[in-house]
């Protein structure tokens, strides 16, 4: 597969006339938590000629498309990202942690990685990732029977919320990583191990009867960053000019 994305990657340059600078895998197979039959999610950043930029209008500034071979392509082109990146936009920061690199061309990610602790902030992450646990929660888990895989698209981004609370850092992709970080109660642990090991097995993970204790851990951590993210607060704005060099230089290194 890795050579079938990487030709689809080839094609978007040819036909768009652009140069993809980074390219990773995100969703379940980043986060460490895919099936056996999970799409491929693969998100990249591109930059266009220097023309394309000297106009007075605003053209499109993303690309998505879905392919029949399960493979879900989707990209920002370079200032939309850095802006994005401005505003500590936590999908942007996964990108950059992703553990799955299809392509990374020129210094623009590890650039952009290098800024990620300046850009960094805890307050707009947390919110982030607990409207998503609240969303994925009310959705799905608040009922006696539960579709049981959707637990673990409610419990990263809790963990995520714990890990940035208690290290002031952006949470590492790997669900597992957060779980052994994060999780202190064996049982509680043993019953997250388990809900993961069936899911990677390839069970169908349906409707079953909720998970009390996982439900429980889950209903108090969301009411407390309900809380949480009403009295933090987000650090001052950080240095533009930085981004515009970085944006600059891979104008530079790409189509010199």
């Amino acid at each position: 597969m890795l050579t079938e994305i990487q030709k689809e990657l080839a094609r978007l340059e040819a036909q768009h006339d652009i140069k993809i600078t980074y390219a990773v895998e995100s969703g379940s197979r980043a986060w460490g938590f895919a099936s056996t039959d999970s799409d491929w999610d693969v998100r990249y950043i591109y930059i266009h000629k220097r023309e394309w930029y000297l106009q007075i209008d605003d053209l499109k500034d993303n690309q998505e498309e879905i392919l029949p071979n399960d493979i879900d392509l989707a990209g920002w082109e370079l200032r939309k990202a850095l802006r994005l990146f401005r505003k500590a936009n936590p999908p942007l920061f996964e990108w950059l942690l992703s553990p799955i690199v299809y392509a990374e061309r020129f210094s623009t990610a590890r650039k952009m990685r290098g800024l990620m602790r300046e850009f960094f902030n805890p307050v707009t992450c947390v919110y982030h990732y607990m409207h998503m646990a609240s969303g994925n929660y009310k959705a799905y888990l608040a009922k006696d029977m539960v579709k049981v895989k959707k637990y673990f698209y409610a419990l990263r981004p809790v963990l995520a919320c714990d890990w940035i609370r208690e290290t002031g850092t952006m949470a590492p992709m790997e669900f597992q990583t957060l779980v052994d970080g994060m999780i202190r109660d064996p049982e509680l642990k043993r019953q997250i191990l388990d809900l993961l090991a069936r899911k990677m097995a390839g069970e169908e993970l349906n409707e079953e009867p909720r998970i009390e204790i996982i439900n429980e851990f889950l209903a108090g951590k969301i009411a407390f960053y309900d809380e949480y993210v009403k009295t933090a607060k987000p650090n001052p704005p950080p240095n533009t000019g930085l981004l515009n060099t970085l944006f600059r230089e891979t104008l530079d290194e790409a189509w010199q």
